[in-house]
């Protein structure tokens, strides 16, 4: 080949390469647009563990996207109050949110169903019907009328029953006590003469030393610790049958969510079943060195009484038939979760039950 030519097929070559490159340019940057974001949490940032879960999210969907999207996290109240999270998002004036389902059960019950509700599931079970059971589908069903699309986006495990100013033995002792318990949940404690109270955790600790509330649920020992609840209620009971394993989900405003590529679609979903993944695994480290501390420091545990969580399912259960028998999503959600739940407790009860009872009494023998 002479040199003449050689130069004539490099220089076509090279055009030809950077015409590539020129017309590749413009798709990449179709693929990986500049997005940003606002999250407003429902909670503050002192509760770090479950505020964290958005922050997890955040700095995953950056990373993986060379900070093209990002995800800028508000705490509960920065720029929306904590309760009012996914109405902001659902108007459209803000993009997401990190909030609990439940927190919006008043404008409909289904909104608590994927979350927690009384005598649901468990932190696996609800995990097993989100991914595989066909639950988030089912609940961004109902979402879709709400302009919302979510995502699991955490879970306490099984929180604690809640902390009381005198001993709850029987169903006698719950008539008339005045206790700040999550609305759903408080529905069904009140049908056993409970009175339910709706208070702002900032205000919680006040409302139980001052005695104008005789007893307040909130989430687990991590989280209570933090809010120093064993001060002025020295009775800390179990378990939490309103919240076996509770779900945080990452809600987006729908036109938001469908506006992304693909490719940032996916990413968001992945990262958020690590947040998902994360709070569990968190809460599950951090709970067992705050439950020792809580009782050095005089808590006094007390498991609620077979009479007491039996007459609580039995409650619930009137709730949920009242329910169903007027509102066709929340039967349909509900009725999803409760083929599972029969299925899921065979199995729980063979393997995994028996494994962990044994491995327990030899905790309890000083074996460990």
């Amino acid at each position: 080949m002479d040199r003449r030519s050689f130069l004539t097929k490099a220089a076509v070559g090279g055009t030809a390469a950077a015409a590539a490159t020129a017309l590749a340019a413009p798709a990449i940057a179709q693929t990986a647009p500049k997005v940003t974001w606002r999250l407003t949490s429902s909670f503050p940032k002192s509760l770090d563990t479950i505020y964290g879960g958005a922050e997890v999210l955040s700095k995953m969907v950056s990373e993986a996207t060379d900070g093209n999207f990002t995800i800028q996290v508000f705490a509960g109240g920065e720029i929306v109050p904590p309760l009012e999270a996914a109405n902001e998002v659902g108007a459209g004036n803000v993009e997401a949110c990190h909030t609990v389902g439940y927190y919006y059960w008043g404008k409909d019950p289904t909104f608590a169903v994927a979350a927690a509700i009384p005598f649901s599931l468990s932190a696996r079970g609800i995990n097993a019907w989100h991914y595989h059971g066909g639950g988030i589908d089912l609940y961004n069903e109902f979402l879709a009328g709400h302009n919302l699309f979510a995502l699991p986006g955490g879970n306490t495990g099984v929180q604690m029953g809640g902390w009381f100013r005198k001993e709850i033995n029987t169903v006698e002792d719950l008539k008339g006590l005045k206790m700040r318990i999550g609305g759903f949940a408080g529905k069904v404690v009140e049908k056993l003469g409970v009175v339910p109270q709706q208070i702002p955790g900032g205000e919680i600790y006040q409302s139980l030393e001052k005695g104008t509330i005789d007893a307040s649920e909130w989430v687990g020992p991590y989280d209570d610790e933090k809010l120093g609840f064993f001060k002025v209620a020295p009775y800390y009971y179990y378990p939490g049958w309103w919240e076996g394993g509770p779900t945080v989900h990452f809600m987006f405003n729908t036109a938001a969510h469908d506006a992304l590529p693909p490719a940032y679609k996916s990413v968001l979903r992945t990262a958020a079943q690590a947040a998902d993944a994360n709070m569990l695994q968190k809460y599950d480290w951090l709970n067992p060195v705050a439950i020792k501390s809580l009782v050095a420091q005089g808590t006094q545990l007390r498991p609620f009484s077979a009479e007491i969580l039996e007459a609580c399912f039995n409650a619930a259960n009137e709730v949920y038939a009242e329910m169903e028998a007027s509102n066709p999503a929340f039967a349909k959600l509900w009725g999803s979760i409760k083929a599972f739940r029969s299925e899921n407790y065979t199995w729980a009860q063979i393997a995994e039950y028996n494994y962990d009872t044994f491995m327990m009494l030899q905790q309890n023998a000083g074996k460990l």
